[in-house]
């Protein structure tokens, strides 16, 4: 048994989420959103490099330690799988390590809106889904590749790094590339995926020009691209994927994303008070005729009213998700607050002494 399972035996016993290792300092464990130590004595070099190089093997370990990052996925057993993320920091050696279900949930599971299914029935454009590190993209894209999957006979091909969730063949063909391992970069995955009768292209995280690029271009020939990005809401997302092209190229740009946007899924996820865990909330932007005028115009702060006008399509504002939690009892009002937009909708429920904090914060900023 490599000498880093005993750490995720613990992380698994907690119901945790992911495992931190830093030279010099105890390991830790997130727990439903919060840093625990799981033990008193911290890290030496030498155990942190023990530990590392033993599951990242010669090469990669090699590669680590010549660029100082590296990402992998690693399996402990049948029920066990973990993102890996190797770093060097102030004091040394580091590394977070991010717990897999290989089971992979439903959306109905997962408590996303159902609207989202209709994303999946499509047969080209672009979806994102967006939010926070660690808000739980990787866990809603799975379930919705699942779906197709169960659902339809499609060629699906992923490039991510590293192959997170593994999928089955079912009705569906599902081709996952890893990178840098099976393709050097995104944007080389992504052109190979143009030559491989995709029907389907999922792009594990669209961060530069080039992948955005590549990834618009291939909506726009009749593929359907699932994306990340790492934006809380619609409108930022519009804006992001735009303002990374220079200015002279933003209005093909515009033209571009107004024609093959099918729809945004923002997520957040949000402690709950109700029990132990945490549970997503999602703002749903549906494209339409007006959206796509809105994108074309770069009018994008119109977008918000268009969302919460377009309940009827299916699309939900992220404080309206906020906001039905809140009010059935599953989050607090200081968790509600925190993670809204609009925090004035919300103050009014905090205690007394923190509505007092947050209005001098206010006045203050």
């Amino acid at each position: 048994m490599p000498y880093i399972d005993q750490f995720f035996k613990v992380l698994i016993e907690a119901g945790a989420s992911d495992l931190h290792l830093a030279q010099g300092q105890p390991p830790k464990i997130r727990q439903h959103g919060d840093i625990i130590p799981i033990r008193n004595e911290p890290l030496t070099r030498e155990e942190c490099a023990y530990m590392m190089s033993e599951i990242s093997g010669p090469e990669r370990w090699a590669r680590y330690e010549e660029i100082g990052d590296l990402d992998f996925a690693y399996e402990m057993d049948a029920d066990s799988r973990f993102r890996c993320n190797f770093l060097k920091q102030a004091y040394g050696y580091g590394a977070v390590f991010r717990l897999i279900p290989t089971k992979i949930l439903t959306l109905e599971q997962l408590g996303i809106p159902p609207v989202v299914k209709e994303f999946c029935k499509m047969r080209g454009g672009l979806v994102l889904v967006t939010g926070p590190t660690g808000s739980g993209k990787s866990t809603t894209l799975a379930a919705m590749m699942d779906y197709i999957n169960v659902n339809f006979s499609r060629h699906i091909v992923t490039i991510e790094e590293p192959i997170e969730f593994v999928h089955n063949n079912k009705k569906s063909i599902i081709t996952q590339r890893e990178v840098p391992d099976h393709a050097p970069s995104f944007p080389v995955g992504l052109k190979a995926a143009l030559r491989e009768d995709a029907d389907i292209i999922l792009v594990g995280e669209m961060r530069d020009l080039e992948t955005i690029s590549l990834a618009l271009t291939a909506a726009e020939t009749g593929l359907l691209v699932f994306g990340t990005l790492h934006t809380n809401n619609a409108r930022k997302t519009v804006d992001r994927l735009v303002d990374v092209f220079p200015a002279e190229q933003q209005g093909q740009v515009r033209t571009m994303l107004a024609a093959s946007l099918r729809g945004v899924v923002a997520q957040l996820l949000m402690k709950r008070c109700d029990k132990a865990g945490r549970l997503a909330v999602n703002e749903i932007l549906v494209s339409n005729s007006a959206v796509s005028a809105i994108i074309r115009e770069g009018a994008t702060q119109k977008l918000q009213d268009v969302i919460v006008g377009g309940k009827g399509q299916g699309m939900q504002f992220m404080d309206d998700a906020i906001w039905s939690v809140m009010q059935k009892g599953y989050v607090s009002p200081h968790e509600a607050f925190m993670k809204a937009i609009d925090k004035n909708r919300f103050k009014v429920f905090l205690p007394k002494e923190e509505a007092e904090l947050a209005n001098s914060a206010g006045a203050v900023s």
